[in-house]
């Protein structure tokens, strides 16, 4: 398994930016993927973005697609989530993940190595 540990979070107005990374050790094989997941209070974790760590594919949750960008860097073994315009409903806990989900990079339970979270507030 791959240890994942994710920094960048914090309290930020409506419309402003927060950048997030996930930093990962351990062995990264090229046809991993590497997501973002949140979870607001009192709901469920929800899919964020995803991208393959070859770099060929990036993917979006509709609610963020415009406003976040996902990217890695090979060579610092890291993953980082833009946010731009960020909006109230954009807080939770920001959690990266990484597994072979395949097809299903939207679903959490195909991911097997997770960060311990990130919070994110934003304030209207």
């Amino acid at each position: 398994q791959v240890q994942l540990v994710e920094s960048g979070g914090g309290l930020v107005q409506a419309g402003g930016s927060l950048r997030l990374a996930c930093a990962a050790s351990g062995r990264i094989f090229s046809s991993y993927t590497m997501g973002w997941f949140r979870r607001a209070p009192g709901k469920d974790r929800e899919f964020v973005a995803a991208i393959r760590w070859s770099g060929h594919n990036t993917y979006y949750a509709d609610s963020v697609k415009g406003r976040f960008t996902i990217s890695r860097d090979v060579a610092k073994n890291t993953v980082d989530l833009q946010m731009n315009s960020l909006k109230p409903e954009d807080t939770a806990v920001y959690y990266c993940a990484a597994g072979y989900p395949g097809s299903r990079y939207f679903s959490q339970y195909a991911y097997d190595s997770w960060g311990q979270g990130t919070q994110v507030t934003v304030s209207s």
